[in-house]
């Protein structure tokens, strides 16, 4: 077993070489000084130049204990070899003066360049550091020149865009984003070269195969010494698998609104099978009015088949956006919980006008619709009134056009608490049997048709209640990244 002090002697010597070596050369540089001065008629009139340019030197690359080494037998040198009487350490007033002027000098000269190197070595090690760390950095991270060439590129780009460093370089940024996104690159590059900052915000980039996949971009202006922009760095994050997460859980979210349907549907669609079964009954054995019930009961069977094609609209999505009324819709809603809502004793005011198509996804806003009500439902134990509006409008704060819906109870209200909190994901106030995540997804279908949703709620007193507020704009292009 290898004894705790037996690597500690390898240690010492190297460390005892190292110092001599250290303060060796410190001698050696005192040596040449002199042996300049002595050698050199230019140099023989500049004996403490020389011998403090030996000092900082030393100070330079070998430390300041080697340094003020140095100093001392600097002054012991000039007081030896260079003032009348020479070899003797005899001196005068006036030559004790400027030894100890030449000393304090080479002290303090000496304990400057030190701290300078410390200082350059610092910078040095930092700057390999920050490099390092931007080299091997998962985010894509590169700089470009004012006129957006591209002028370095990690390996966080490489994976994330499929250009390699050398493919990369001298390529324009306006390369890097969909063609629909040019203008945009543009734009950025006008900010930044007056001196601006770009603020994160998501976009779209496109890859070398040419397939588009969201981002975070964040573009910081480059300045040289003088403080004039010579370029910018750009730091893009790959959002695609936060959006697959996010899509994952908007999807499970979605088939649980369905789910929450089934005890409805059940119930709307067991009172028009009964009623079929019924009709063919007495069609089989009342022949003179068999078409008058097989009429009704084909009446029926077309209500369950609406029914059903409501139900799929929860679940079925659709690669494009089309035009859907927010009125119809909101009808068709109130229907497919018109039980739940008659079992609760629940007042409905309905106040539809001047209502328009808009582009959007209807099982979306089917899904957002039925979240808004199942909550305002679930807020009136036992009677209340629920108030629906479907308006056209114009949002005051860009004057942009489009359709707002309310949806208002008279429930028992949120908390200001919970106010502040509801549009987070898995936040609840239903304990066991909320999942926390209606409100969220809520509020990214908002989001994703381009729209707002705001809410005022009354947990106090006597007049409690909830409203909801949906803008949606009219004509509005579904984004790919929200």
């Amino acid at each position: 077993m290898q004894e705790p002090g037996a690597n500690q002697e390898p240690r010492t010597a190297v460390k005892r070489y190292w110092t001599s070596l250290r303060y060796g050369g410190a001698a050696l540089a005192v040596w040449v000084a002199l042996s300049l001065w002595s050698l050199s008629s230019v140099l023989h009139r500049h004996p403490f130049a020389l011998f403090l340019a030996a000092v900082l030197l030393t100070a330079r690359f070998l430390g300041f204990g080697p340094a003020l080494f140095c100093s001392v037998l600097s002054t012991a040198c000039l007081d030896y070899f260079v003032f009348v009487p020479r070899f003797t350490f005899a001196v005068s007033n006036g030559d004790l003066e400027q030894l100890g002027a030449f000393l304090a000098i080479s002290v303090f000269a000496g304990s400057m360049a030190r701290q300078k190197s410390r200082a350059e070595v610092r910078a040095e090690r930092i700057t390999r550091e920050m490099a390092a760390i931007v080299e091997y950095s998962d985010d894509a991270i590169f700089s470009k020149s004012p006129d957006g060439t591209i002028t370095s590129w990690n390996r966080g780009a490489e994976r994330l865009y499929g250009y390699s460093t050398e493919e990369a370089v001298g390529l324009s940024v306006h390369q890097l984003a969909p063609p629909e996104r040019r203008e945009e690159v543009e734009r950025i590059i006008q900010v930044v070269n007056r001196g601006e900052h770009v603020e994160p915000y998501q976009t779209e980039r496109m890859r070398k195969d040419g397939t588009f996949f969201p981002v975070v971009l964040t573009v910081s202006p480059l300045r040289n010494a003088k403080g004039e922009t010579v370029g910018a760095s750009v730091i893009t994050r790959d959002l695609s698998a936060q959006r697959q997460s996010e899509e994952a859980v908007r999807r499970s979210e979605k088939l649980a609104t369905a789910g929450r349907l089934a005890a409805s549907i059940a119930h709307e669609i067991n009172n028009p099978l009964e009623a079929v079964v019924n009709l063919l009954y007495l069609a089989r054995h009342d022949s003179a009015n068999a078409p008058q019930y097989l009429t009704m009961a084909e009446e029926e069977v077309g209500r369950i088949a609406r029914l059903a094609q409501q139900t799929l609209g929860f679940v079925r999505d659709t690669s494009s956006p089309g035009s859907m009324d927010p009125a119809v819709i909101m009808d068709e809603i109130l229907q497919l919980y018109s039980r739940k809502l008659a079992g609760r004793r629940i007042r409905i005011t309905r106040r539809y006008r001047n209502t328009s198509q808009i582009s959007g996804y209807s099982g979306e806003l089917r899904q957002l619709l039925a979240n808004l009500l199942v909550n305002a439902v679930d807020a009136m134990s036992e009677g209340g009134s629920l108030h629906v509006r479907v308006a056209g409008t114009r949002r005051w704060s860009d004057g942009r056009e489009g359709i707002r819906i309310t949806v208002a109870d008279d429930g028992s209200g949120i908390s200001q608490e919970s106010l502040r909190r509801i549009f987070e994901p898995f936040y609840t106030t239903k304990k066991e049997t909320g999942t926390g995540l209606g409100l969220w997804v809520s509020r990214g279908i908002v989001q994703k048709h381009g729209g707002s949703i705001r809410v005022r709620s009354r947990s106090e007193g006597q007049a409690t209640g909830t409203v909801f507020v949906i803008f949606l704009p009219y004509g509005y292009a579904v984004s790919r990244v929200a």
